[in-house]
């Protein structure tokens, strides 16, 4: 007979074990229909590894600054301070098969109710009227995992752990950028203030001339006027520089986890372009290499595995709990052994069966997170694909604005040693020596906007292409 219910029980066990194959579900990767190409294309000249950014960014002072900043921007302490913290999380989770042991040690004297049967024997036999109770044990309490519980915890603190540090990578990468980007429009900026200060000497020595040919009546006092507007034109241009310059030099340093002070910089715009040489592949390698885009399917893995923990909370768990211990009611007989010795064991099997709903409604929930997570997978992906499009789109058609500009620039130095001498000779206005400076002008300050729009599409293709933090 006993060993007929061993037997059940056994099976009983066993069965549990075979359809816990059932409960689990697997992690599978959506269908992405990713594309087999980028709208925007270029020749592929680099292999699939990603680039450093020691390697792809040139300049010395930029290298340290990017390093300063890796080593000081708190956004970066706080995101490894949420690694270390999932790190634990997850060495904890691997203790989960283990069992918990409890030492419990206690002493307790009651003063029974002289009235009451236990207080008149206590008085009768022990001659107080108190009793005293004398115990120590050693509890061990352990679930059997039939459905996995503890190896899907594993799993979901393991995604979690890769999510973050994929989220710690995503965020070195954009901290590069933006630091390799205000370092830019710092140069950027100290050009523009170049071509004002160049302007204004070219302004002031026009409105020489200008006033030269006004004292000797050549000329109105308009011309004279409207020249020195002209001048003023390039004037404004000085502090409007000097302030945004501030401003710049005040966010690097910021990002660099640094209060604000002025950044050393090189003098020449075209130093610090770093060559457009990228491990393009295909889209479907930015699975592989993006580090926002695996932090969205780690997310999915976590999902999926807390959807199966909420399925196994409808089905029933298996405990026990066994003990040891001595007990006694005087304290100088409290260890004598064996007779103090008091054991139990208990194994426990619970199912749950009215919960309000509670467990299924968690369970509908975790499905929904799950496919919200699915979602946000896809989405990451689409837009890194979009990303990598919009980034070719912008420096391919920033070199071709490039080379328009530059011919234009051709044709307005031209114009404008012509128009000086034209003017000298009468044969062309103030108004046209006015209109050809301005047009130099602002030719020469849009040639430094594409400058900056080409190298924050170049560093913008590095960053949605992976970059690589290392």
């Amino acid at each position: 007979m006993k060993l007929s219910k061993i037997h059940i029980f056994l099976s009983v066990i066993i069965s549990l074990l075979l359809s816990s194959c059932m409960i689990e579900k697997k992690y599978s990767r959506a269908n992405l229909n990713i594309p087999e190409q980028y709208r925007e294309t270029v020749t592929v000249t680099a292999d699939t590894i990603q680039l450093p950014w020691r390697t792809f960014f040139k300049d010395t002072i930029l290298v340290n600054l990017i390093e300063k900043a890796l080593q000081k921007n708190n956004e970066i302490a706080v995101a490894v301070m949420n690694m270390q913290q999932l790190d634990l999380m997850y060495k904890q989770s691997k203790l989960g098969l283990y069992p918990s042991v409890d030492l419990n040690v206690g002493a307790n004297r009651n003063w029974l109710s002289k009235s009451s049967l236990n207080g008149s024997l206590t008085e009768q036999f022990l001659g107080t009227s108190y009793m005293d109770d004398y115990a120590a044990s050693l509890r061990l309490s352990w679930e059997a995992d039939i459905w996995g519980k503890a190896k899907i915890h594993r799993e979901a603190s393991l995604a979690n752990y890769f999510a973050q540090k994929e989220n710690l990578s995503a965020l070195k990468t954009r901290l590069i950028v933006q630091v390799a980007q205000a370092y830019y429009n710092l140069i950027a900026l100290d050009e523009q203030l170049k071509v004002a200060k160049r302007n204004i000497v070219l302004g002031d020595s026009t409105l020489a001339m200008i006033r030269i040919q006004y004292k000797s009546g050549q000329v109105n006092s308009l011309a004279v006027e409207q020249t020195e507007a002209q001048k003023k034109t390039a004037e404004l241009l000085v502090p409007l520089a000097l302030q945004n310059i501030a401003i710049q030099e005040n966010a690097l340093n910021i990002l660099c986890g640094e209060y604000p002070s002025s950044i050393a910089r090189v003098g020449i715009i075209d130093n610090v372009m770093p060559s457009a040489i990228f491990p393009l592949g295909v889209p479907a390698m930015l699975l592989s290499r993006r580090p926002d885009v695996k932090s969205a399917e780690y997310a999915v893995v976590s999902a999926n595995a807390k959807r199966n923990i909420a399925n196994i909370a409808m089905y029933p768990s298996i405990s026990f709990t066994p003990s040891v211990g001595v007990n006694s009611f005087k304290l100088d007989t409290w260890f004598n052994l064996p007779g103090s010795i008091v054991k139990n064991i208990g194994v426990n099997l619970t199912q749950p069966i009215f919960m309000k709903k509670s467990l299924k409604t968690a369970y509908d929930i975790a499905v929904i997170d799950q496919e919200k997570a699915v979602s946000a997978f896809k989405q990451s992906l689409l837009t890194a694909v979009g990303e990598v499009s919009d980034a070719l789109a912008r420096a391919k058609y920033a070199d071709e604005r490039m080379g328009l500009v530059k011919q234009k620039k051709a044709s307005l130095t031209k114009a404008t040693n012509d128009v000086f001498m034209l003017y000298k000779s009468g044969m062309a206005t103030y108004l046209e020596v006015i209109t050809t400076q301005n047009n130099s002008l602002q030719n020469e300050l849009e040639a430094i906007e594409i400058k900056k729009e080409k190298f924050n599409a170049i560093t913008d293709l590095y960053r949605t292409l992976g970059g690589g933090e290392k």
